[in-house]
């Protein structure tokens, strides 16, 4: 009898994953290849024209679509959700609202996919090895950060940050009663990154009160990312129809 244990005779062999499909399903490659592709973009994009965030829109859009082909049905799902929810609330806060305003005074079209990768990002960053194993750790920096963020912009920024403050205190219910607390915290390291590197290059600039009720506001705002935690929630709680719906109407299980 043979004791050999390695593929079976005739078996189809086991295809190795591409490197595109490494960096989209390890949530260590993704989260770093997402941070250049902000750090660049975002760069860039304080140097051009309208012209030239027409084709950063298409690079973005671009990146978005390599993505989705190696997510889950439920991933996908979940961002398509998000996309579409966090840029109608762009249009009422910044086109409508002018909370805050872009550089150019429109919506930049890399706007919407940015908001698909950012979920990605912070869903990816709640995935990471340490944080599966130690949930409460990333659960508890994030509520720490938060709260210290909240203070210092109550009393030692540059800008009373007093929305900010009960955006935070949002944020922070959400992070200790929420449905998914793990993927809001890893959200909301990813959006105080790019908020804070955003407003630095100018891309977009929160008012320092907000318009019409005249609430003081920071650049960027400590709760910021409470705005997201509503986009994930949606994301949660839409994805699941969303996908059995396609399911139903493609006959596909993808």
């Amino acid at each position: 009898m043979s004791t050999n244990t390695g593929a079976i005779a005739g078996s189809p062999p086991v295809a190795t994953p591409g490197w595109v499909e490494r960096i989209v399903r390890s949530p260590g490659r993704f989260c770093i290849a997402t941070l250049l592709i902000t750090v660049l973009g975002l760069a860039l994009d304080s140097q051009t024209g309208l012209g030239g965030q027409v084709l950063l829109a298409a690079c973005t859009w671009f990146f978005l679509a390599v993505a989705f082909v190696y997510l889950t049905p439920m991933e996908r799902a979940q961002t398509s959700v998000v996309v579409v929810v966090a840029t109608c609330a762009e249009i009422i806060g910044s086109v409508i609202w002018g909370v805050y305003v872009y550089r150019l005074g429109n919506l930049p079209l890399f706007v919407p996919p940015g908001h698909g990768l950012v979920y990605l990002t912070g869903l990816r960053f709640s995935q990471l090895p340490l944080f599966v194993a130690r949930p409460r750790l990333l659960v508890n920096g994030a509520i720490a950060a938060v709260a210290i963020w909240a203070l210092l912009g109550l009393a030692a920024l540059g800008r009373t940050d007093l929305a900010g403050a009960v955006g935070a205190a949002v944020l922070i219910l959400f992070l200790l009663r929420g449905r998914m607390p793990t993927v809001y915290a890893g959200v909301f390291f990813a959006v105080a990154f790019l908020e804070i590197y955003g407003t630095a290059v100018g891309t977009w600039t929160w008012q320092e009160y907000i318009p019409g009720i005249g609430v003081p506001d920071g650049n960027p705002p400590s709760g910021a990312a409470s705005g997201y935690v509503f986009f994930d929630i949606a994301a949660l709680a839409l994805a699941p129809g969303l996908l059995n719906g396609w399911r139903r109407l493609t006959g596909s299980a993808r």
